[in-house]
């Protein structure tokens, strides 16, 4: 049985070790799970999982392997499954299930699901009170009740339970699903860089102690603070195909501001050109020229392009082939001398990296970015936080 979970555990993308399985058995070993397989799932993910990520991988090859299994002992019978299946539910007539009456209000019936909860020893099949299968209580599986917590049924069959008890309610933290402001702010910590620059306004504890040992008085030292030192240019894309992308965007600009002291970012439509702005209503008239942008900021600053990428290839190889004004260059060419400055340069997609070869200008955006794109997920920006180093 372990052996297999293990096995599983790996065919599921969870990345694990055949020391953190010797470490399990250990554990096991030791009395460390009571044979509950409540303790073994919280002793089992503590082993296996180091990453935040890999908790619902996890979850879900705990539940495909330990389906239904109370206990973990030695020992074992063996029961033909379409006995326990006839066993496990139970079904009523129109007019017997007018019979049953329901609790009352949630708060009544989540309540005496406490106490039952808490005076319940062991399982129990059939009857109108206990947790357990094929009863008329309302709680378990497979019976009936009008109004019911179901607990432990693999889906609904009549469409009445107020609340599944067993139903996986919280977000998924799969590394291929889009990102929210949170997971946002976890992986832009990884390109931090800590520096003390400036006035020296914070006590340096070590460098006191040290100064007051050595000299035999106080000697007070301060150092400048310290802060990320990281310096990033955003550009992000805006309007026509990227309005399906909005909340993301506002996600990933919403955290790298909080991130990042050292941040300035611009606006840009499909490709990049001899102008950028700042507020997209004075789009038209109040805008800064793209060398300005250039000569402004040293090449130290990490770039940022955020944008789906999605255009006619013309807006990329061609002078006047924007669909918003004459411009006298290529979008390749401009797109050239800002890596050519700054070395350190990625763009993210928001769009899923499985359709990417379905685009001609996706494809040709990744060769001008040499190869540097990565799609917006979590997996996708750590991804990209590791070529900005």
């Amino acid at each position: 049985m372990f052996t297999n979970f293990f096995y599983e555990l790996k065919e599921g993308g969870v990345p694990v070790s055949i020391k953190e399985y010797l470490m399990l058995m250990e554990a096991m070993k030791a009395g460390c799970s009571n044979f509950s397989v409540d303790d073994f799932y919280y002793l089992s993910r503590s082993a296996f999982v180091k990453d935040e990520k890999n908790l619902d991988k996890f979850d879900r090859v705990f539940g495909k392997v330990f389906e239904g299994i109370e206990f973990i002992g030695d020992d074992t019978v063996d029961i033909p499954e379409e006995w326990l299946k006839k066993m496990a539910e139970l079904y009523l007539s129109k007019e017997e299930m007018e019979k049953i009456e329901a609790m009352g209000s949630w708060d009544e019936i989540m309540e005496t699901l406490k106490k039952r909860l808490e005076e319940q020893e062991g399982r129990h099949q059939g009857g109108n009170k206990w947790v357990g299968t094929a009863g008329t209580s309302p709680f378990g599986a497979y019976g009936y009740n009008p109004e019911g917590v179901r607990i432990g049924q693999k889906e609904g069959r009549h469409g009445r339970a107020i609340k599944v008890w067993d139903k996986r309610e919280y977000k998924n933290l799969d590394d291929t699903i889009e990102l929210g402001t949170r997971n946002i702010k976890v992986a832009l910590r990884k390109l931090r860089q800590f520096a003390r620059e400036g006035e020296a306004t914070e006590l340096d504890l070590d460098g006191t102690i040290k100064a007051t040992a050595h000299n035999g008085f106080l000697d007070i030292k301060m150092v400048p603070e310290r802060h990320n030192a990281v310096k990033i240019l955003l550009f992000l894309d805006v309007g026509g195909s990227m309005d399906p992308h909005i909340k993301v965007c506002e996600e990933l600009f919403s955290a790298a501001r909080s991130e990042f002291k050292h941040l300035e970012f611009f606006y840009f439509h499909n490709c990049l050109y001899e102008r950028v702005w700042k507020d997209n209503v004075r789009r038209m008239s109040d805008t800064t020229p793209t060398m300005d942008v250039m000569h402004t900021f040293p090449h130290d600053y990490k770039i940022i392009f955020v944008g789906d990428a999605s255009m006619s290839p013309y807006e990329i190889t061609y002078p006047g082939g924007s669909v918003e004004h004459w411009n006298e260059e290529s979008g390749e060419v401009w797109m050239r001398r800002m890596t050519d400055i700054y070395q350190k340069a990625v763009w993210l997609n928001p769009i899923p990296e499985k359709h990417w070869e379905y685009s001609h200008s996706i494809q040709m955006m990744k060769t001008l970015m040499e190869g540097r794109m990565f799609p917006l997920s979590l997996s996708g920006l750590e991804d990209a936080i590791k070529a900005l180093r």
